[in-house]
C-alpha cells in the first residue's frame, strides 16, 4: 500500500485525470452523498486546457423531493493546490484533507469531518501499479469511517453524525470502457442488528487491450468479522465472476479459504448521470447511485457438496453506493453535468 495514499500523483504533465471523492448514506433522511474534487490534464491533441472541478451530487429517496441533484464548478488548473505531508488539497476555497472536507459553490455547501482510517486498501495489485500496467489506480484511503458535520442543499440543512461513509482516490490516463463500482459500510444483519467495522468494496471493469475489449476485471476488498478481505492478486481479479448492467451488480469473489458474494440493485430513477472527460477527449457515462441496496453472502470452505458453506449474510437496504458506467449514454436518462 501506498505510504500516502491521497497524495496527489499528477506531475504537471498532460494525459492524466485524477479525482478524490467520498460517498455517504444519511440514515435518518436517506439521502445519498457523493461529493467529488478532480482535476484533468488533457492531451495537447485536444485543444483543451488543464481544468480542476468540484462535483455534489445527491440522491433523495424521500417523496416531494427532487431524486437527484447535481452540481458541478469548474476552475482553472491554478487554483488546485496541494501538498503530500500532512495531506491537503485545495480546488478555490474548497478543502479536502485526511480529517474532513469543507467547501461551497451555487446553492451547496458541506463541512464535513472524520478520524483518519488506520491503514488504506487498493484494487491494482501494486506489482501492476508499480508496472503502470493498468490504465486507472483506485485506492482508498479511509474505506471505513463515521462522518460527521452538515451539509446545506439549497434551502435544506442536513445535520450528520457518525454516518458510515468512506473516501477514495483514483488516478490515470483513461476511464475503463464500461464498469460497475460498489461500496458499503453500513450492513446489518437479516434480523436487523447493525454491523459496525464491516465494509466491501469492489469494481468490474471492461478494458480495451490490443485492439479488442476483454474483461471484466473484478478486484474486490473488504473487512468482516474484523479479518481483511483482498481478492487483488493478478488471478483472483481475472477469475472471480461479474455480471453488471445500469441499475446492478452481482459478483464472486474469492480470498484463501473465504468467498463473498455481492448484489447490487439500485433504482433508476435514483441514479444521477454525469459525464467524464477523458485526457485524450474520449467521453464515459457514468450513473450513480448512493442509495442502492447491497446483500453480501459469506461462505468458507468446507467438505461438503460445491465446497463452499454459508457462513452468513448481511444487508444494507438503501445504504449502498453503486455506479455504472459506459461509452455511450443511456437513452432516457438524464445527464445532469456534462
Amino acid at each position: 500500500m501506498l505510504s500516502k495514499p491521497n497524495a496527489l500523483q499528477w506531475t504537471r504533465q498532460p494525459g492524466h485525470y485524477e479525482v478524490y471523492y467520498v460517498t455517504l448514506t444519511d440514515p435518518a433522511s436517506g439521502v445519498g452523498l457523493w461529493i467529488r474534487y478532480t482535476m484533468i490534464a488533457p492531451l495537447p491533441g485536444t485543444g483543451a486546457d488543464a481544468t480542476c472541478s468540484l462535483w455534489f451530487l445527491a440522491m433523495d429517496p424521500r417523496p416531494g423531493h427532487p431524486p437527484t441533484l447535481a452540481r458541478k464548478a469548474t476552475f482553472p488548473i491554478d487554483d488546485l493546490q496541494a501538498r503530500d505531508d500532512p495531506f491537503e488539497l485545495r480546488i478555490g476555497d474548497a478543502k479536502l484533507t485526511d480529517h474532513g472536507m469543507r467547501g461551497a459553490f451555487e446553492d451547496v455547501a458541506w463541512d464535513l469531518g472524520w478520524e483518519p482510517a488506520d491503514h488504506g486498501y487498493e484494487h491494482v495489485h501494486p506489482i501492476l501499479r508499480r508496472a503502470k500496467v493498468a490504465q486507472t489506480v483506485l485506492v482508498l484511503p479511509h474505506a471505513d469511517i463515521a462522518i460527521s458535520g452538515s451539509v446545506a442543499i439549497g434551502d435544506e440543512a442536513l445535520k450528520l453524525s457518525t454516518v458510515p461513509g468512506g473516501q477514495a482516490h483514483l488516478w490515470g490516463t483513461k476511464h475503463a470502457r464500461a464498469w460497475a463500482w460498489a461500496h458499503c459500510n453500513d450492513f446489518q444483519t437479516l434480523e436487523g442488528v447493525p454491523v459496525p467495522g464491516t465494509f466491501v468494496d469492489g469494481v468490474s471493469v471492461l478494458v480495451r487491450r490490443f485492439g479488442r475489449t476483454v474483461g471484466p476485471n473484478t478486484p474486490v476488498v473488504a473487512r468482516i468479522d474484523g479479518q481483511e478481505f483482498t481478492s487483488t492478486s493478478p488471478l483472483h481479479v481475472l477469475g472471480n465472476d461479474s455480471t453488471f448492467a445500469l441499475t446492478g451488480w452481482r459478483f464472486t469473489a474469492v480470498d484463501g479459504r473465504r468467498k463473498l458474494i455481492g448484489e447490487v440493485d439500485a433504482e433508476r430513477s435514483q441514479l444521477a448521470g454525469v459525464t467524464y472527460h477523458d485526457p485524450d477527449g474520449e467521453l464515459a457515462y457514468c450513473y450513480n447511485g448512493e442509495t442502492a441496496t447491497m446483500r453480501l453472502h459469506l461462505y468458507e470452505r468446507a467438505r461438503q457438496v460445491g465446497g463452499w458453506a454459508h457462513r452468513q449474510t448481511l444487508v444494507a437496504p438503501g445504504r449502498a453506493h453503486f455506479e455504472y458506467a459506459q461509452r455511450t449514454p443511456v437513452p432516457d436518462l438524464e445527464l445532469l453535468t456534462t
